[in-house]
């Protein structure tokens, strides 16, 4: 990649695309890479189902343990989630678009305002009756406790995670907003996602139909790669900060005409 600036001149806003292995340097294992939850446990996914998770409570009971000792509450955002930050500072207008539910860009500092979870989070928890939401850490410690399916203190339905689980929709408007997003963007960065779960990954095709650069960083190969302008496939914590780099070096260079 250009270190210059010169690829990047003119460029004042960016949509970001993050998906777990932007989290992966932080102590949060992937899904599917060779620490990952489904590698190492190939029938925890059937509990994470929807269908399954609203009529089995022993696949909610699974769930809650899962949750109540999962690295993300003791995870600390990493230098890629600080790059994103950096870029912030330095003045261009930054929009994240995550698949993660672990809240590391928040924590790193972006505003809420800044980033959409497209697939909830794990600071809420949802009433599946009545729809309440309250903070989750109250309903982990009544797990730790010896809980293991936690119910609604006000309708007595079952509580899950305010995440969206396999087999269930997205929730429309924050769907409808990212592909907003992405098609106002000139540039699009994906970091970390396998790009194989729809309809977040299909955010890359928005960006690209409406005419933005694509550039994504990941390990692995990925469907989008061919609408790719640049695919990097080193590590993150290195490749997205001079990424950033190149992008503020080029923020206030005069477009070219």
């Amino acid at each position: 990649m250009d270190t210059t600036g010169e690829w990047a001149r003119g460029i004042t806003r960016v949509a970001v695309l993050t998906g777990a292995g932007i989290s992966t340097d932080s102590g949060i294992p992937d899904y599917r890479g060779p620490d990952g939850l489904w590698t190492r446990d190939p029938a925890a996914l059937d509990a994470f189902t929807y269908d399954r998770f609203r009529r089995d409570p022993e696949a909610r009971a699974r769930f809650w343990r899962t949750y109540a000792e999962h690295p993300a509450w003791r995870a600390e955002p990493n230098v890629a989630h600080r790059a994103l930050v950096a870029l912030r500072d330095a003045g261009t207008a930054v929009r994240v678009l995550t698949q993660n539910v672990d809240g590391l860009h928040q924590r790193a500092g972006l505003a809420d305002r800044t980033v959409l979870e497209l697939h909830g989070t794990i600071h809420r928890t949802r009433c599946t009756g009545c729809g309440a939401t309250t903070p989750t850490p109250p309903v982990l410690a009544r797990v730790r406790a010896g809980e293991e399916d936690p119910t609604c203190g006000g309708c007595g339905a079952v509580l899950a995670l305010a995440v969206t689980l396999f087999g269930e929709y997205l929730d429309g408007q924050v769907l409808d907003h990212a592909r907003r997003i992405a098609a106002v963007s000139p540039l699009l960065l994906a970091v970390g996602s396998s790009l194989r779960v729809e309809p977040a990954a299909s955010l890359c095709a928005v960006a690209v139909e409406a005419g933005a650069r694509l550039i994504i960083v990941n390990r692995d190969e990925t469907p989008y790669d061919h609408l790719a302008d640049e695919v990097i496939r080193e590590p993150i914590g290195s490749a997205l900060p001079r990424i950033v780099a190149a992008l503020i070096a080029g923020r206030d260079l005069t477009p070219a005409r």
